[in-house]
């Protein structure tokens, strides 16, 4: 071992995140509003859908998950990003910034196949409504959420791995805002070859196949819209599904575009935003576009706030 390499293992323990460069005081004001409203938002979600009877079913069992995962996701990077922005201090140590890493793909992974889960039940739903109490009964969704949990957390044991085992250089200045998987293996001066390989072929199977599958089950979905004959129902299925569509849509999207890599043309600011993209605009937009817009939670919200108000006057 050269002195360039004992340097690189025993004495700099850490990343530089090269996100934060301007603007920081404004940065920091938007990341605390934004991570505000995921929170709220969610916690929200998530409270009324297990305290209201009548949201206790399949669509909303996927709905109260989603919310949860959605919580932690954005938890682990936007508080140590907010910390960052504020102090000015770029630097993660490595025991964070592979904590970083495997909570950030361990959620990101679950949340890729817990959105093609909502794909198939919302398939079941309008394609077949009448075996829908019988397919998607509650043994089948709590498998459902409990697979996607485990796929994506076995896959960030194997991602955390192969990436903390690489040697890294002496400048080790991350283009991004947190730590993630294809910002480090950029700095890293070992064999990278095997780490994309792996990236590649879990992208596949955690991005690429539950978006073709969600595409598929929307295709027949619309396929079936189109052949209701009221008006006011081909509108009312049109706007439950077009939104889930729009939002995993964007979520696949950057997420593949990330992680299967960016061309060595794209500039600094492109490679930045599509993670943000998939890990801060999707947790945020998820309680509006999901339930917010949906009859049955405004009502069941209205319902909690009419409660709490009268308790509060007496």
């Amino acid at each position: 071992m050269n002195w360039r390499t004992e340097k690189n293992q025993t004495s700099l323990k850490y990343f530089n995140l090269l996100g934060f460069s301007e603007g920081r005081a404004m940065l920091s004001a938007l990341m605390a509003i934004i991570y505000a409203m995921i929170l709220l938002g969610n916690l929200a979600i998530f409270s009324i859908i297990r305290v209201d009877s009548n949201l206790q079913t399949p669509m909303y069992f996927f709905l109260g998950n989603l919310s949860m995962l959605d919580i932690c996701y954005s938890t682990v990077t936007l508080p140590a990003m907010l910390f960052n922005s504020i102090t000015g201090n770029r630097r993660i140590s490595f025991e964070s910034c592979f904590a970083q890493v495997y909570f950030f793909v361990s959620f990101g992974g679950s949340e890729c196949l817990l959105l093609a889960a909502m794909a198939y039940d919302r398939y079941v739903a309008i394609c077949n409504p009448l075996r829908y109490p019988i397919i998607m009964n509650k043994n089948l969704c709590s498998y459902l959420v409990a697979a996607s949990l485990f796929c994506g957390f076995s896959n960030s044991v194997l991602h955390t791995s192969m990436t903390s085992k690489l040697t890294y250089c002496v400048s080790r200045n991350l283009n991004h805002f947190f730590c993630d998987v294809p910002p480090l293996l950029k700095v890293a001066c070992a064999d990278t070859h095997s780490s994309h390989v792996l990236l590649y072929i879990v992208n596949v199977f955690l991005g690429i196949i539950p978006f073709g599958f969600v595409i598929v089950s929307y295709a027949r979905i619309i396929s079936t819209i189109l052949k209701i004959k009221s008006a006011a129902g081909r509108q009312k299925a049109f706007s439950t599904c077009s939104s889930h569509l729009i939002v995993v849509t964007v979520f696949y999207v950057t997420g593949n575009f990330n992680y299967i890599g960016p061309a060595p043309r794209d500039t600094f600011d492109i490679i930045r935003l599509s993670p943000m993209l998939y890990s801060v605009l999707t947790p945020l937009s998820n309680p509006v576009i999901y339930c917010l817009r949906n009859k049955e939670v405004k009502r069941a919200l209205k319902k909690v706030l009419f409660e709490s108000k009268f308790k509060i006057s007496h």
